[in-house]
């Protein structure tokens, strides 16, 4: 366990944030690499798996409940110093991972080609989006148990374990892909199923490896058969913080999903290049979100422990960094968008979609930075719901104007690229609005501490509960 209570700020940030970008980097390469070898089998291949991927979004959301309640809770009960609390959190989280995961086997394995028919009208896109779900579904309900325990040991300040898991993973799954999917040395190529399998099978030793890791080393939080049992004042708690940022994942899937939907009558060659592109910019966000998830257990250790200025402190430098970062990497890709591009798609549509799409979302990067720190300062808090309300803002803001304008005469695809740009602009707004009107709800200023009378007792914490 490593006490964030103490010491630089900064110095713990960039300590964090490394490991945490590695493994993001490397999960989002993974899924570059799919859609690179997939890339070969045409481009309703490659609609069909960025589709199918973005359904990841919605599941995702349920792992952010659990991720994120857990992250909170377990960080406050270590700032407070309550180790028994952490464990309880722990493993309760644990049980609800099973639970989650095997209902989102069930329910994908159900839902993909429904699914799959209601955002396209492209019989070879549909066919092979449902087709992937349905070798994938495996890794995402695997990915529940992962949530939590790398959670659990992020709270803890603990980033570097989980990190090289998830490296050995993707390479694993980066070894696996070309195998499987194109038949190489092998003579069984299994297209875009092969694609999804090669995520399972590296997912699943992921698993194996943080269950090795914690039997042999991990103290602080640990495995215990005997906190198995369901508690439901547990669930509540994990869930009360988790729901409303699970919502917020929810958000974005009905937003993505929104895109597609108004993309799809321009034919695959428009959803293709939006999938290629929108994996692209998640990955050259990841340093900036790598900070603010650094941020959150630092914030929420020292909320635990009652440390109000450091709280603020953490969220002003995490937006200094995550700022300057956005800005470099906003400067980068409009001098050299193509570069990012190499390789992706032979169609010259697909890619001169993708080279837009970059282009012109790009320049919202700094507001996205605000809103990744904004979000992690929530959780780290223990209070989502401004989250949950600043991305359904996002979601209404966008969706209604973007499917009415693609009913117009003369629509055109950089009016969806305009519309997303202004609505993540007035989230960044409204996300910091509503993270000051939270700390001065939640944070005890140096003011009304300094008027608070000497008592022998012992000091409340600092943090006061929500009005």
């Amino acid at each position: 366990m490593k006490d964030l209570t103490r010491g630089s700020i900064v110095s713990h940030i960039l300590s964090m944030a490394p490991p945490i970008v590695v493994g993001m980097i490397t999960i989002m390469i993974c899924q570059l690499v799919d859609l690179y070898f997939v890339s070969g089998l045409g481009d309703a291949a490659v609609a069909g798996v960025a589709a199918a991927g973005n359904a990841g979004f919605l599941v995702n959301g349920l792992m952010q409940m659990l991720g994120v309640g857990a992250v909170a809770l377990i960080a406050h009960a270590v700032g407070r110093k309550d180790r028994d609390d952490a464990n309880i959190i722990f493993n309760q989280s644990v049980v609800l991972s099973v639970l989650f995961g095997l209902l989102t086997l069930l329910g994908g394995l159900a839902l993909a080609r429904p699914y799959m028919r209601a955002i396209s009208l492209d019989a070879a896109t549909i066919e092979a989006g449902a087709t992937y779900f349905h070798w994938f579904m495996p890794a995402l309900a695997l990915q529940f148990v992962t949530q939590v325990m790398g959670a659990a040991l992020r709270a803890t300040g603990i980033v570097r374990p989980s990190m090289l898991v998830q490296v050995l993973a993707v390479l694993l799954n980066i070894a696996l892909a070309p195998v499987l999917i194109t038949g190489w040395g092998t003579g069984h190529a299994f297209g875009v199923a092969g694609a999804g399998l090669a995520s399972s099978i590296a997912v699943f030793i992921g698993v194996l490896m943080l269950f090795a890791y914690f039997h042999r080393l991990e103290r602080y939080v640990a495995f215990h058969p005997e906190q198995w049992r369901p508690r439901l004042r547990e669930w509540k708690r994990i869930l009360n913080v988790g729901l409303p940022a699970g919502g917020e994942f929810a958000m974005i899937f009905i937003f993505m999903a929104a895109i597609y939907y108004v993309l799809r009558d321009l034919g695959p060659a428009a959803q293709a290049g939006f999938g290629i592109g929108t994996r692209v910019i998640g990955l050259i966000q990841m340093p900036a979100l790598a900070v603010a998830l650094a941020a959150g257990p630092i914030a929420g250790q020292n909320f635990g422990a009652g440390n109000s200025e450091r709280v603020r402190e953490t969220f002003v430098r995490a937006a200094l960094i995550a700022t300057a970062l956005m800005i470099a990497l906003t400067v980068f890709v409009q001098l050299a968008p193509g570069l990012l591009l190499t390789g992706f798609s032979n169609d010259p549509e697909t890619m001169r979609v993708a080279l837009l799409f970059l282009k012109m979302i790009s320049l919202n990067m700094v507001a996205q930075g605000f809103i990744f720190v904004c979000s992690s300062m929530f959780q780290g808090l223990g209070n989502t719901k401004p989250v949950l309300w600043s991305s359904a803002t996002r979601v209404l803001t966008y969706s209604l104007p973007a499917i009415w304008l693609s009913t117009r005469p003369g629509f055109r695809i950089e009016y969806v690229w305009y519309i997303s740009n202004a609505a993540t602009t007035l989230q960044a707004v409204q996300s910091l609005w509503l993270l000051r009107r939270e700390f001065r709800k939640r944070l005890v200023t140096p003011k009304e501490n300094a008027e608070e009378p000497v008592s022998s007792e012992p000091s409340a914490p600092l943090a006061r509960e929500p009005a």
